[in-house]
């Protein structure tokens, strides 16, 4: 039985789950669409690496905001790198873009290997720490979130133009800090695999609803369980996403049956 008090954490950690699918369930069937799966989990972690260097050097942790700020040019300047090689290199595009994650996990290792705390931020910036997410940290994404959404619905053309990747760099950055990197990851790649085989409302509807599910079943088996939050969730939009390819091609099998 759930006590009122897990619920009251459970409710804004969902809440953040559902701002990051907003937008990402949306980025990630461009993801798909144009071939650069690894993407998402580069500039992740570019942004993490910001976040790394902010909090290391003394003089930037003083700065109001360099914890916000720093992880978004990292991955501003990512992304146009990405665009940049996407312009030059187009067939090895998806091995430069796993060559860049590399780099920045390394990079990041490096920083972090004389910090006595360091294995620990590491940590949290990967696995992230949603189940602590509270109300107050929801307010800006919340309002990054609104502000997309409503330029992708005043003009859709934005995703599929030049605009897309300053637009994922921005949208990363903020998930990052709310669930991690592999969760920023799972939660592009997952859904959108869950509906690849749709297209239109139908598959937006698939790729939400696997999301929810995911979210919401992993959120509580990490509650009622102690497991750890972030790779719980994975977990959970793995399974969900798995189901929704089961039960979504069975139904296809059968109306084609009939």
């Amino acid at each position: 039985m759930m006590s009122l008090s897990m619920v009251s954490i459970i409710l804004p950690a969902l809440m953040a789950g559902l701002l990051v699918l907003s937008t990402h369930v949306v980025l990630g069937r461009q993801v798909l669409k144009r071939g650069i799966i690894f993407i998402d989990l580069a500039l992740a972690q570019i942004a993490a690496l910001g976040a790394v260097v902010a909090g290391t050097n003394h003089h930037l942790a003083e700065m109001p905001g360099s914890q916000v700020w720093m992880p978004a040019l990292f991955a501003l300047i990512g992304s146009g790198v990405i665009a940049g090689l996407e312009r030059r290199f187009r067939s090895e595009l998806e091995a430069l873009i796993g060559c860049l994650y590399v780099l920045s996990a390394v990079v990041a290792m490096m920083v972090l290997s004389n910090d006595p705390h360091g294995g620990e931020q590491l940590k949290q910036i990967l696995s992230g720490q949603i189940l602590w997410t509270d109300w107050p940290d929801l307010q800006l994404p919340l309002l990054i979130t609104l502000v997309m959404l409503a330029l992708w619905l005043w003009r859709p053309g934005l995703l599929s133009g030049k605009a897309f990747y300053p637009m994922f760099a921005v949208l990363i950055t903020f998930s990052v800090q709310l669930v991690g990197v592999y969760l920023v990851f799972s939660s592009l790649i997952l859904p959108a695999l869950a509906a690849n085989r749709h297209s239109g409302s139908k598959a937006l509807m698939l790729a939400f609803g696997c999301g929810i599910v995911g979210y919401g079943v992993g959120l509580m088996a990490s509650a009622l369980w102690d497991l750890p939050s972030g790779a719980t969730i994975v977990c959970a939009l793995a399974g969900a996403t798995v189901l929704t390819r089961l039960i979504t091609g069975s139904a296809a099998k059968v109306q084609a049956a009939e």
